[in-house]
């Protein structure tokens, strides 16, 4: 008994002291997001995306995600050979994980050699490695290589459109269906020009390491030169990439994307009625993102924020941040508006762990909330002894008491 009063006597005079410290709110902390500007500028005049014409077409920051312009991008339409993105990402996957290597040799198929449409002039009975096969999916769009790589990875196109899905699924692509490996017409094959953006953002973002095969212009195999029918390549020095893609049924598709000053856009057009009209209607695209928008990075992974009170834990702090990179993408010359606030969790009690969340981050352009990311522990808190969390219990009794006076 005489402990517990001693206790409670101990923390009277530490709140007569530190009352003001205890009963700042833990949460509604605003802070400005960074980086800021050297001097205010001129704010850029945004106008209406430009007439598209496309059936359907999105353009959006590969970073952080957010949409500049789009029409009819949810739609449900063929996505021809823009199927193969799918397809070399899970290669792409396969390679991360190192269930393959880029010098393993695939044996190929009858059915991989018979395939018709677009090819990369593989023979019934080659070994061909997974490095040539990756690069005839991806620059010279080889219907025979999807189906050798589909057969390699999953024993059968069939099973293999089946874990396409699997990962469509996983990677948020709501109106994609896929039936085989290469985009040939089927009754549920499917996708959207914004399921199409998304899982361009992933081969980008995921697999940096092989994205370079994406800008290459031509493919030679078996004496055979075929050139990237991406005509972006050769007209824009910022352009990189992705896929093309023609049906009679799909029309003629093209994901595309470019990098300048950092920022990059990720573009896709369905259903245009050329070659030509895909290359000019996805310049026109990114010549209008880069023009009138910047993206900036306001804070790396790992990022202290805050280091709000911790009670009934071994430290009375804990580290907060975000787990992963902020980008956010706004008119230009308008960084001067933004401003970050944290919303924390009150009351924040031990054991905590790494990662577990205890709050939002909120970015404001002005008034309005262009960005919300979740804040979380960057380090552990263990529970305290039986004294700290006696101590800690009378504490925060004492300071809710206070609080609730002054309020």
């Amino acid at each position: 008994m005489n402990a517990v009063m001693s206790l409670f006597a101990s923390a009277k005079r530490y709140l007569a002291v530190a009352a003001v410290v205890v009963v700042i709110p833990a949460t509604t902390i605003a802070q400005p997001a960074v980086p800021q500007p050297q001097a205010p500028q001129p704010q850029t005049i945004i106008p209406a995306p430009p007439q598209i014409a496309a059936h359907s077409w999105i353009l959006m920051d590969a970073n952080s995600g957010r949409i500049l312009a789009q029409h009819n991008a949810d739609e449900r339409v063929p996505p021809a050979s823009l199927t193969k993105l799918m397809t070399a990402y899970l290669v792409e996957r396969e390679l991360n994980r190192g269930t393959i290597s880029l010098t393993d040799m695939v044996n190929i198929s009858e059915n991989a050699w018979r395939m018709g449409g677009s090819k990369m002039f593989i023979e019934v009975g080659d070994r061909v490695s997974v490095e040539n096969l990756l690069h005839g999916i991806v620059i010279v769009s080889g219907n025979d290589a999807s189906v050798a790589m589909a057969e390699h990875l999953a024993g059968g196109e069939g099973p293999f459109a089946d874990l396409m899905n699997q990962h469509a699924a996983r990677l948020g692509l709501n109106n994609t269906h896929f039936e085989n490996a290469t985009g040939l017409p089927g009754e549920h094959h499917y996708s959207s020009a914004h399921d199409m953006a998304l899982l361009a953002q992933h081969i980008i973002n995921d697999y940096p390491e092989h994205y370079s095969i994406y800008s290459e212009r031509s493919f030679s195999y078996g004496g055979i030169d075929q050139p990237n029918r991406n005509r972006l390549l050769w007209r824009d020095p910022s352009a990189d990439g992705l896929k093309t893609g023609w049906t009679t049924e799909a029309g003629y598709n093209l994901v595309g994307s470019a990098i300048r000053d950092d920022m990059r856009l990720i573009s896709v057009v369905m259903g245009t009625n050329s070659e030509e009209a895909r290359a000019q209607e996805t310049q026109k695209l990114l010549s209008y993102g880069f023009r009138f928008f910047e993206t900036m990075k306001l804070y790396e992974r790992g990022a202290v924020l805050a280091t709000p009170r911790v009670w009934a834990g071994e430290s009375n702090q804990v580290r907060i941040g975000v787990d992963d990179e902020v980008y956010m993408t706004l008119p230009r010359n308008r960084n001067d508006e933004l401003r970050a606030r944290l919303n924390l969790q009150s009351d924040l009690q031990a054991p905590i762990a790494v990662g577990d969340q205890v709050g939002t981050l909120e970015v404001y352009l002005g008034d309005e909330v262009v960005g919300e990311r979740q804040l979380v522990a960057l380090e552990a808190v263990e529970e305290g002894g039986l004294f700290k969390r006696l101590f800690d219990q009378v504490r925060r009794f004492f300071s809710n008491l206070i609080s609730n006076f002054t309020d």
